[in-house]
């Protein structure tokens, strides 16, 4: 989403440390272009006039003008306001209620019933016992819908009586999760294509009768500057505690997610990055900020790495690795742990270091890669255990027999073969420098 705004600005920020010292011209132009950079990205217009004055200030004296290197100086002052202009430090949920409850508000499309769904899912990941409330009983299929995604969670749901208000319905909620013992209650409300008063009156009412300690508003991301007004309407009206942007995954501009925050002043909390139930992130404005600035998000790409290996296996690979005795049976496992990491777009925009590529391009590397991973997979299935065990009795015959059964050529078990003498190569290397590390450790 963030791809045209992030080749933007670090155009501009290659060009200023081109620079042994900057003028205040050249300042000027760096933030005229971050300016139009901000406006292209669909950001609020204010946000970013505000935004572009913050980091002048920071920029104009001579700690930046005149130090040895200022375009690496300049880079670092607009991360920093990023970072502001995204909410600073990530903000949770307040869960001291007993029930803790969430009362989810949004239009229609925006992914409001399927992102509590989610929700649902994390927090009961996270040992919490969820109870959903299908609050939006004008919308067809509505409470169908959440009951689904409350079966495909696992968590209990209440849903209404024939002829129930909303706000009686919130009460019963509230007084069944007391009595069977569910510490989180999540209340999906009614959604309208366009805000009216009714629905807000209907909201209103809710949040007076059962008080929730969170009024959090699910944004799609790729609404624009119409996001900032349902936002604003949305929090003078029945009061928000945070935020929820989805479908951050897309590939529309962006600007809701760098505008929202500021306007209403609330914290985003969490992202949706895709369809499945676990693509609900956290929201760290450290990290986008690092990602939008080409800096990567290693720390992210560690938590996901850490939600999904297998320790224990793990721990086995890097013994055999150590040791020299790889085999293709490791390599295997290896590309099954990293397609449960995700696409490898994710994954590309988490790496720092990774060469500046429009989204085009991005898609087309990660296909590339995805496919690759995917043929090499079929050419280990397609091997004998022994094989894979031993990948020296690979001769010239077994070659034509694997690349016929997996449906590839030769030449592709070869690029397999390369890879896989590499990786060994590159382990007797990290082999040799922790002899070196022990014995300067002694």
């Amino acid at each position: 989403m963030f791809d045209n705004l992030s080749n933007s600005l670090q155009k501009t920020f290659k060009n200023l440390r081109g620079y042994g010292k900057l003028s205040e011209k050249n300042v000027k132009d760096a933030l005229r272009e971050i300016r139009m950079a901000l406006l292209e990205a669909d950001v609020h217009f204010q946000v970013a006039k505000d935004f572009i004055k913050r980091v002048q200030e920071k920029v104009m004296g001579e700690e930046v003008l005149l130090s040895v290197s200022p375009g690496q100086q300049f880079t670092a002052r607009v991360h920093d306001e990023l970072v502001e202009l995204l909410g600073g430090n990530h903000k949770d949920f307040d869960l001291s209620g007993k029930p803790a409850m969430i009362m989810m508000l949004g239009l229609h499309g925006a992914g409001k019933t399927t992102t509590t769904g989610k929700l649902a899912y994390k927090f009961k990941e996270n040992g919490r016992k969820v109870l959903l409330v299908a609050c939006d009983i004008r919308r067809p299929a509505a409470v169908e819908q959440l009951s689904v995604l409350a079966g495909q969670v696992g968590v209990d749901v209440v849903t209404p009586n024939p002829g129930e208000s909303v706000p009686d319905l919130a009460l019963r909620a509230r007084d069944h999760a007391l009595m069977q013992g569910h510490n989180t209650v999540i209340f999906d409300t009614g959604g309208r294509f366009q805000i009216d008063n009714e629905l807000v009156i209907e909201l209103e009412q809710m949040k007076s009768m059962v008080n929730p300690q969170n009024t959090v508003l699910v944004i799609d991301a790729a609404m624009g500057q119409e996001s900032v007004n349902v936002a604003e309407t949305f929090n003078q009206r029945v009061g928000l505690t945070g935020l929820i942007l989805t479908k951050l995954d897309g590939d529309a501009r962006g600007g809701a997610a760098l505008s929202v925050q500021q306007v209403v002043g609330v914290p985003i909390h969490l992202v949706g990055v895709g369809e499945k139930t676990e693509d609900l992130e956290t929201f760290h404005p450290d990290r986008l900020a690092n990602r939008i600035l080409g800096m990567g998000d290693v720390v992210s790409l560690v938590e996901k790495a850490a939600e999904v290996a297998d320790v224990d296996e793990m721990e086995s690979m890097a013994k055999r690795m150590m040791s020299g005795n790889l085999n293709f049976e490791d390599m295997l496992k290896q590309m099954q742990q990293m397609k449960k990491m995700g696409s490898m777009t994710k994954m590309m925009d988490m790496m720092p270091g990774m060469p500046k590529v429009d989204a085009e391009e991005k898609a087309k590397m990660a296909e590339q890669g995805e496919i690759q991973s995917k043929r090499f997979e079929a050419i280990i299935l397609s091997m004998t255990p022994r094989e894979r065990k031993k990948p020296q009795l690979l001769n010239a015959k077994r070659k034509q027999r694997i690349a016929k059964g997996s449906g590839t050529r030769v030449k592709d078990v070869n690029d397999l073969i390369k890879q896989f003498q590499q990786a060994k190569k590159m382990a007797k290397q990290l082999k040799k420098h922790q002899k070196k590390l022990l014995r300067f450790a002694k």
